[in-house]
């Protein structure tokens, strides 16, 4: 039977490849250590816990709630730009809460995409930001990634060989995967473009909180006027440990968040009422909850670079996010990500996220994450070397298992 239109315009899945092999594996009893899906492991700080369960005892908030979030939630959100960011937003017309940012991305997608319209997206990036807008009829032109001196120039080809003109620019700062982080000069340039060139920004900044060498990551909201072609989207998943609570949120330009709102009353009901509150409570917070998790995640990029690189693998330490954005080592680089990612979960009991589900100028990394102890990340290396050490001699000759069934 043939597939339907959307579903035809996706890719197979390439993660759903090393889950299969990695739930094959354990099957076997093997202990894989699971460094590829983003997925935090550190536990809800106990007061946001609390502050849900004292909530939820009340049958009132079982009901129905607010799709674009309750007013103290969206408060709180404006009230968090402010100290952050030095933002002033109104949490009426320039906030809403959404179900993750990737829900919040995918629904933005459905509410401004025309078919055919024309999206600049880096590559490699997380792979809403192109599918949100493939799924609703978009047509992707890939950028480079670096936030340098190129990247200007590259907007300016995407614009000048587009037809129709772009509609949307992708910003992901800190990045994932590459976990590069953009600077508020190189905001200001691609502001200034987006303005001359009537082209909206959407900005993931999910990894706002995570960074390492004590410089905060900036807003793209703090460019004076970015308000006018810009919204940006953020999650509380990493920066308070609650990636399966679903909340993020949504702010920046009152008819960008009008259209996302809108859309989102025809889809949800908004985030059980409890989560929001507690979700409150959390962005209310004197933030040192935050920085507990910043440092955990600190401790394990510096173990992660230091014992993988003796271990044989060098990884450059990532300046934010909680990932590695991690070369191929050279002798098993043509094999490509996807291969190799096979490879560590069957002769290392690691996995990785392999590059290429990122896009296909990933194909020569993996990304790392960072969502395991500091002995378990150690445990890893050891592995790695051992592969490393038996195989790299002969890379030729070490395949996948999977290849011979």
């Amino acid at each position: 039977m043939e597939e339907f239109h959307k579903v035809r315009r996706l890719p197979p899945y390439v993660f759903e490849q090393v889950n299969r092999l990695k739930a094959s594996a354990r099957s076997r009893g093997a202990d894989i250590i699971d460094l590829g899906m983003g997925n935090p492991d550190l536990p809800t700080p106990k007061a946001i816990v609390d502050k849900l369960c004292e909530v939820v005892r009340d049958p009132r908030t079982h009901r129905y709630s607010s799709s674009r979030g309750i007013p103290g939630l969206r408060r709180a959100q404006a009230a968090y730009y402010g100290r952050r960011f030095g933002v002033k937003l109104n949490p009426d017309t320039q906030v809403v809460a959404t179900l993750g940012s990737k829900e919040g991305f995918a629904n933005m997608a459905q509410a401004i995409t025309a078919p055919g319209d024309v999206i600049l997206c880096p590559n490699p990036t997380y792979p809403i930001h192109a599918f949100g807008f493939i799924m609703s009829g978009g047509v992707i032109r890939s950028l480079q990634v670096e936030p340098d001196d190129g990247f200007i120039p590259a907007l300016e080809r995407g614009v000048k060989h587009s037809i129709p003109k772009p509609l949307a620019l992708i910003l992901n700062y800190p990045s994932n995967p590459t976990a590069l982080v953009a600077s508020l000069d190189f905001y200001k340039d691609v502001v200034a473009f987006a303005k001359n060139n009537d082209i909206i920004i959407l900005s993931d900044l999910a990894y706002s909180e995570i960074y390492f060498d004590g410089n905060p990551p900036p807003s793209v909201l703090q460019v004076p006027g970015a308000i006018d072609v810009c919204v940006e989207f953020t999650s509380m998943s990493k920066t308070f440990s609650m990636p399966g609570w679903r909340m993020g949120f949504a702010v920046g330009n009152e008819r960008l968040i009008s259209a996302l709102t809108r859309v989102k009353s025809y889809l949800d009901y908004g985030a059980f009422t409890p989560i929001q509150v507690a979700a409150a409570h959390a962005l209310n917070g004197d933030g040192a909850d935050i920085a507990e998790v910043r440092d955990i995640y600190h401790k394990r990029r510096d173990v992660m670079v230091d014992a993988f690189g003796r271990a044989g693998w060098t990884i450059p330490a990532p300046a934010a996010s909680m990932f590695a954005w991690a070369p191929i080592p050279e002798p098993f680089r043509h094999l490509g990500s996807l291969e190799f990612s096979k490879l560590l979960i069957e002769h290392a009991d690691v996995a990785v996220a392999p590059g290429v589900g990122f896009g296909e100028h990933g194909d020569e990394f993996v990304r790392v994450a960072l969502v395991e102890n500091e002995h378990r990340i150690r445990q890893a290396a050891r592995n790695i070397k051992r592969f490393l050490s038996t195989s790299a001699k002969q890379p030729n000759n070490v395949v996948p298992l999977s290849a011979h069934r």
